[in-house]
């Protein structure tokens, strides 16, 4: 039976690598954030970017406060539909909070954007974006990423909670996948 590392071609950035960065987002996130009234209220999209929000929010050294959100506007074809689906909303009423989204990749942008529109649309104070990882070529909406772990180019990436088919979210690394396992799909 092979591993989950015979099907990745290579590996993009380790799990060194990915451990600096994302202790240098929560540094300048902290800095950032140093003067806030109310906790700041940490937003993850589930289920890619458990593992980076888990890795950002523990290194905060400003009150943080816990939510999540299951948001997209892809199919399990890999496409984006255009229209964004919220499967789960927050716990926490987002009026008058200064909310962080963490997601783990903004390629097309389209959920993203609508997001920070949704909050903005509920009375939030402020929203930023903090992305593990930002795929320039795949956008089809602006969208701003205030705090961005790493761009990468137009590649299928797995590891570190980024998954094809609800597999390899458990690798430490983020590795691009082989064209074999995700082509005609």
């Amino acid at each position: 039976m092979k591993s989950k590392e015979d099907y990745i071609e290579r590996v993009l950035y380790t799990e060194e690598e990915i451990a600096k960065r994302t202790k240098e987002l929560s540094t300048q996130i902290s800095e950032d954030y140093k003067d806030i009234a109310k906790p700041l209220l940490t937003v993850g999209i589930l289920n890619g970017a458990v593992m980076f929000y888990t890795d950002v929010v523990r290194r905060l050294t400003v009150p943080v406060q816990f939510d999540f959100m299951i948001a997209s506007s892809y199919d399990e074809n890999t496409h984006t539909s255009g229209k964004v689906n919220i499967l789960k909303n927050l716990d926490n009423d987002p009026k008058g909070r200064d909310i962080l989204l963490i997601e783990d990749i903004i390629d097309s942008g389209t959920t993203m954007k609508y997001l920070v529109n949704y909050f903005m649309e509920k009375k939030a104070n402020s929203v930023k974006v903090c992305s593990l990882l930002n795929k320039p070529s795949r956008r089809k909406v602006e969208v701003k990423i205030d705090y961005c772990g790493f761009e990468i180019p137009d590649e299928f990436i797995v590891g570190y909670g980024l998954d094809f088919a609800q597999h390899y979210r458990n690798l430490p690394y983020l590795g691009v996948l082989k064209r074999s396992v995700y082509a005609g799909k």
